[in-house]
């Protein structure tokens, strides 16, 4: 699945993304784009659990 993250601007933030998806899925797959604020995810988690943990870490998560 993937989201827009507008608030993802470098790399710093795409390991704190990648940290708060792993903390619901730890073997989930993540590829992160800072430039597009982008991140796509391959995990048995749902859409709404990553919302929700990605909010929590200060990075809202719109899905494309």
């Amino acid at each position: 699945m993937d989201f827009r993250i507008e608030n993802m601007t470098c790399g710093g933030c795409a390991k704190s993304v990648t940290k708060a998806i792993r903390s619901v899925d730890p073997a989930a797959r993540v590829v992160t784009n800072p430039e597009a604020r982008m991140v796509s995810v391959e995990t048995t988690a749902t859409a709404a659990a990553l919302q929700e943990v990605l909010e929590e870490a200060g990075y809202p998560a719109t899905a494309n």
